[in-house]
């Protein structure tokens, strides 16, 4: 049986959308537990918004900027 032709993932531009900030909001309101690795990820990728959302949920420190992406860029 021939395989379907493959077609291209969701782009960035889809990937970074108020979709995922919700998501954020939704994990830190449950409370769950995420590494200030994530949300120095988060704060990267979206900016000032993740960054008020990590401040609203008491989490936000001076470090979460700082900490170094675990792969350097174009690697």
């Amino acid at each position: 049986m021939p395989t379907p032709p493959r077609t291209p993932g969701i782009s960035r531009d889809h990937r970074i959308s108020g979709e995922g900030l919700q998501r954020l909001g939704q994990m830190l309101a449950r409370g769950g537990q995420v590494s200030d690795a994530v949300l120095a990820q988060w704060i990267r990728r979206y900016g000032e918004p993740a960054r008020a959302l990590v401040r609203e949920a008491g989490r936000y420190h001076e470090g979460l900027e700082t900490i170094a992406p675990p792969f350097p860029p174009g690697s």
